[in-house]
């Protein structure tokens, strides 16, 4: 049987705050094997960024597991995390913001290789800096710019380039396509498809946009208040979502028809705190299906049909 690539058990995140304990992330599981996309889906604040950020450990996990090819990476040294980064990358949200603006483009793609001591020779390291802009599409006559010279899609393409550097295995994708015009997401999405194929990457692909993470994922994960709600392959969590709260998501999706102007189900409801809360569905004060069952004890994701997953009470 295959091994996951990387996998989650138990995963949470808590932070304290003068008002009490912040479930960021909260009793997260799921497996992501080589090669395959894992798209993370929710509303701002459901704890996307703080789980990719979790994974490859720029946040230390309150509680549980990250298995990194079958061994716990939490329990990892100052040294073995930093030979680990080498196989674990992340492109960020905003292009500009994750590059230093004090340095050029050849200077912050070469910064890994660098920190790494992967390549020391001058001219080696000129050569990979050159191969590297070419895969991601950037022009060798930007090797001397600086990020504020460049538009969205090209400051993107640097931090894409960033993570290549090392030949990572896994890459987290955090909101990368965001912050870009509409016909520049297609560009760096169909570039990442592109790297994908070309050098077995595998992909968690945090997004809120879920016409995008239909295209690029594998399989889809659910969240919401920091807790997976439904997680199933794409195809079949679009023609058959299962979660109340996952059907609000694809109702919400625009569609260019007047047909389907009255079909969106729009949620009401007070959202829940997610600082201490009370245990059972977080989603129970907006849900239309709520039943008092639904609240004093907390869900498990539970398999109702081959690899589609929920946590509702309806089916426990």
């Amino acid at each position: 049987m295959e091994m996951p690539l990387i996998e989650t058990k138990n995963l949470k995140k808590y932070f304290k705050t003068g008002r009490g304990t912040l479930h960021a992330v909260d009793n997260v599981n799921f497996q992501i094997f080589k090669g395959q996309t894992l798209g993370v889906v929710g509303e701002s604040g459901c704890g996307k960024s703080t789980l990719g950020r979790v994974m490859i450990r720029l946040l230390d996990a309150t509680e549980g597991q990250v298995l990194f090819e079958g061994k716990n990476i939490m329990d990892y040294n100052k040294y073995q995390m930093n030979e680990l980064r080498k196989e674990m990358q992340i492109i960020f949200q905003d292009p500009y913001a994750s590059l230093n603006p004090r340095m050029s483009v050849s200077e912050i793609i070469a910064e890994p290789l660098k920190v790494c001591k992967v390549i020391t020779n001058k001219k080696e390291l000129e050569e990979r800096v050159f191969d590297l802009m070419k895969t991601v599409g950037l022009a060798e006559r930007l090797v001397n710019a600086y990020p504020h010279e460049l538009d969205g899609g090209r400051r993107q393409r640097i931090g894409v380039a960033r993570a290549l550097a090392l030949n990572p295995k896994f890459i987290v994708c955090d909101e990368p396509v965001s912050a870009l015009d509409v016909s520049i997401q297609a560009q760096i999405l169909n570039l990442m498809m592109d790297l994908q194929e070309q050098f077995g990457l595998t992909y968690m692909f945090i997004t809120h946009d879920l016409s995008v993470v239909k295209h690029i994922s594998t399989e889809i994960a659910v969240m919401y208040l920091g807790q997976c709600v439904e997680k199933a392959p794409a195809d079949e969590l679009f023609a058959n979502p299962v979660h109340p709260y996952t059907k609000a998501l694809l109702s919400a999706i625009p569609i260019p028809s007047l047909k389907y102007r009255n079909m969106q189900n729009i949620l009401s409801g007070e959202v829940t705190s997610p600082i201490d809360p009370k245990p059972g569905c977080r989603f129970a004060a907006r849900c239309p299906n709520a039943k008092p069952e639904c609240t004093g004890c907390n869900l498990e994701l539970k398999e109702i049909s081959p690899n589609h997953f929920v946590s509702c009470v309806k089916y426990m």
